[in-house]
């Protein structure tokens, strides 16, 4: 237990987990070191087991950090329903993988084709970008580095490679000592024309963080090209001892430098920054991306492209485990999952691409080890579903035939001849399982305006059951009474008009409150040519 908790101290977790494993009688705190030890290591099966021991003999006692990495590496295991339960506890959302993966396959703009690197098996390789004509990429070959204690391999050098069409390296060339030294250097970026390089570095003295555990913090540095070698190395002035600045990106012009970095003032563990680079070569003040893009979990890796999206990645926002790769752009309000056709359940990040050429790079521990990927990417072909506007109120119904169902007087039971209608709504929804639906109900003139507006609430209330019953989740839908306040016809007042005519006020209609279909185009074809014959 000592040699366990003397190298936990110094972030050592393979030898930790080797000690902690010799404890006979394991304790609450050597379950959740053992824990990290091995979730640190990227062995989550190992730490799934030891977080489950964890939960069942401590349950109630254990802080929350734990079930969220517990969560984390069930999903790595591919067991999301356990992993939904976890999250639903701790963040009180509703995670629901398969609802969730279902809905970003008709969502996602672009689907994903991958292969591993070649010639970057044997070593720890990640954080690839673009150098020219070549590629850059940090790398544990280096065996005259030393060894690290965290996962026992030699520390990270950078490394430029020429990359051919299959994805396979060759004439793999080390910086020269100006940029790497027997510290970490990684996730380099460099200017459009080839003057300026940056890249992180980790500090050479370790400082206690908030869990008294000795950490290295990262720094960033700008290097410039003098007649092809890189010089005049220099840290920039907001890194820190104290906490780490790390994984820049320039943007294409040159002006914006994105990184990422547990400083002060964040929303928790690492956020995503920007900062000016003005043309003197200094720097304004970092500023955090907000909280649409950062969460209280990790947020790393940013990378700005040429057409200014910005992709990074997470484990904070819902996605398939671990860190996965999510995209945002204009005012970074609105954040995107790429979906299961590039992330796993494991670690996936590091990801750089060149839009024009629909091609780039990105990294993944899926495999145990920290890989390169090489990926094309394609158009996703998302089909809307089929709509109609409703010609009282202009907005989007679904199409079937009548496409309202009505009620008798005084009543909000569904009527028999409405029955059919419904299940034409089912259909349609089965058909688009991405369509959320707005139930929309009304009454007639007669009654009071307070007794009109409870009635048609009840309208929409029953249609809705009527729906949940035939199977569409009750998440899709949403419902609202209108009383007798948006008439079809000149109906407004009682004692004026025919039954026949209060009868048309006294409905429920049925609004496509979003429009990303999952139907294929040939069964779009074929679903609205049956449409037309009906």
């Amino acid at each position: 237990m000592r040699d366990g908790n003397k190298f936990f101290a110094q972030a050592a977790y393979v030898d930790a987990a080797d000690a902690y494993e010799n404890v006979n009688n394991k304790s609450q705190e050597v379950l959740q070191n053992l824990g990290d030890s091995y979730f640190y290591t990227n062995q989550m099966q190992n730490a799934a087991e030891v977080y489950e021991l964890l939960f069942l003999r401590h349950e109630g006692a254990v802080a929350p950090e734990y079930q969220f990495r517990y969560a984390h590496t069930l999903m790595a295991a591919g067991n999301y329903v356990k992993a939904d339960e976890l999250m639903n506890e701790l963040t009180g959302e509703n995670w629901d993988h398969e609802e969730f993966a279902s809905q970003l396959d008709t969502m996602v703009p672009h689907k994903f084709k991958y292969d591993q690197v070649m010639n970057n098996q044997s070593s720890s390789d990640f954080g690839i970008g673009f150098y020219g004509d070549r590629v850059a990429f940090a790398s544990t070959r280096n065996q005259e580095r030393p060894v690290y204690p965290w996962n026992k391999l030699p520390t990270l050098d950078l490394y430029s490679a020429k990359m051919n069409d299959e994805g396979e390296m060759s004439d793999i060339v080390l910086f020269s000592d100006k940029i790497n030294t027997d510290e970490h250097e990684s996730s380099a970026t460099f200017s459009k024309d080839g003057k300026y390089m940056f890249f992180d570095r980790t500090n050479e003295d370790r400082v206690k963080n908030e869990n008294d555990v000795r950490v290295a913090h990262i720094s960033l540095y700008r290097a410039e090209n003098v007649d092809g070698e890189w010089t005049n190395v220099e840290k920039l002035p907001f890194s820190s001892e104290e906490y780490s600045v790390e994984h820049p990106s320039l943007s294409a012009d040159g002006s914006k430098l994105y990184f990422s970095s547990d400083m002060p003032g964040g929303s928790g563990s690492f956020d995503i920054y920007v900062v000016d680079v003005n043309e003197d070569g200094t720097f304004g003040t970092p500023q955090n991306l907000g909280q649409a893009v950062n969460t209280a979990h990790r947020e790393q890796f940013p990378f700005i492209s040429d057409e200014d999206v910005l992709y990074f990645t997470s484990d904070g926002h819902q996605g398939f485990g671990n860190l996965d790769i999510f995209r945002t752009e204009g005012d970074f309000s609105e954040v995107e999952n790429l979906g299961g056709s590039i992330n796993s359940g494991n670690d996936d990040f590091a990801f750089v691409i060149k839009e024009n050429e629909e091609m780039g790079f990105f990294a993944s521990n899926r495999r145990g080890t920290d890989n390169l990927y090489q990926f094309t990417r394609e158009e996703n072909e998302i089909i809307e579903a089929p709509t109609v506007t409703d010609e009282t109120s202009g907005q989007d119904i679904i199409p079937i035939d009548g496409s309202k169902i009505y009620f008798d007087f005084d009543k909000a039971t569904i009527k028999p001849e409405s029955k059919p209608v419904l299940d034409s709504v089912v259909t349609y929804m089965n058909d688009y399982p991405n369509i959320k639906v707005k139930v929309e109900s009304h009454a007639d003139a007669r009654g009071t305006d307070k007794y009109n507006m409870d009635l048609s609430k009840r309208r929409a209330a029953s249609t809705v059951d009527y729906l949940v019953s035939k199977g569409i989740d009750k998440v899709r839908l949403t419902s609202e009474g209108y009383g007798e306040n948006r008439p079809v016809n000149d109906c407004t007042e009682p004692n004026m008009c025919t039954e026949e005519q209060y009868a048309k006020n006294r409905r429920s209609v049925f609004v496509v409150s979003n429009n990303k279909g999952s139907m294929n185009k040939t069964e779009m074809d074929e679903d609205m040519e049956d449409q037309e014959e009906n």
